[in-house]
């Protein structure tokens, strides 16, 4: 695998490099934004670790361009920043994770590892999954709702969609969502929750505001109706 640090701390950096390389993976270090998006155009990494705060370009702006070029190579974004804006911020954007600094070498590599598992590492995507009215492609990470045009998804929102398309017509509580979607670390955080099933009823609902689709449960979670009869039950 080959992995990609951007960070302009030189001794953060090194560290971060160093357990990488120990780990057995390929790394390529990019010392500020504009360095780290010529690199990740040149490199094609399996996985791009960005600092947010770096002179030229940020790490939201690399990870913008990134994504407008329609890469879906798994990012994690570190910050010294734990405030819940600056994480929505960064995962609006794309990014698959976001480590606050400090962070020990041992956790960022527990969760580089589970980001390229995730990321399709393994050779061949699945065919689009017909659901009920929606078609979802793993490949595009996209999804078309009654014979429509496909939305691109973020690879947050598409992995929840998928996760509530499996389990169509249950109820499925918060918890065990945002674990599926974040991990543990993500379990309970249910304001992170409804922020991106908000975004995710942008995309694929006709009404956002009276949901067909993905509907809330009070007080137990959230189910996914795959025929988006919900609203006029």
């Amino acid at each position: 695998m080959k992995i990609l640090i951007a960070d302009d701390d030189t001794e953060l950096r090194g560290l971060i490099g160093y357990a990488l390389r120990q780990a057995g993976w390929l790394v390529i270090e990019a010392a500020d934004g504009a360095e780290a998006l010529g690199r990740f155009e040149t490199e094609a990494p399996d996985l791009a670790i960005l600092d947010v705060s770096m002179p030229r370009m940020t790490g939201l702006e690399v990870l913008r361009k990134i994504r407008a070029a329609g890469a879906r190579t798994p990012v994690m974004l570190l910050t010294v920043r734990a405030g819940e804006e600056d994480q929505i911020a960064g995962l609006d954007q794309g990014a698959d994770d976001y480590v606050t600094k400090p962070f020990s070498p041992r956790t960022l590599l527990a969760r580089a590892r589970v980001l390229l598992r995730r990321s399709g590492a393994a050779p061949g995507a699945p065919p689009p999954e017909k659901v009920g009215s929606m078609l979802l492609d793993a490949e595009t990470r996209s999804v078309s709702v009654g014979g429509g045009d496909a939305v691109r998804l973020t690879p947050l929102e598409f992995r929840l969609l998928q996760f509530l398309a499996s389990n169509a017509g249950r109820v499925l509580p918060g918890e065990r969502l945002s674990g599926h979607v974040w991990g543990h670390r993500g379990a309970g955080d249910k304001q992170l929750l409804k922020q991106l099933v908000r975004r995710l009823r942008q995309k694929i609902e006709a009404d956002p505001a009276n949901p067909a689709y993905l509907v809330t449960e009070q007080g137990l979670g959230y189910r996914f109706d795959p025929e988006g009869h919900s609203a006029s039950e």
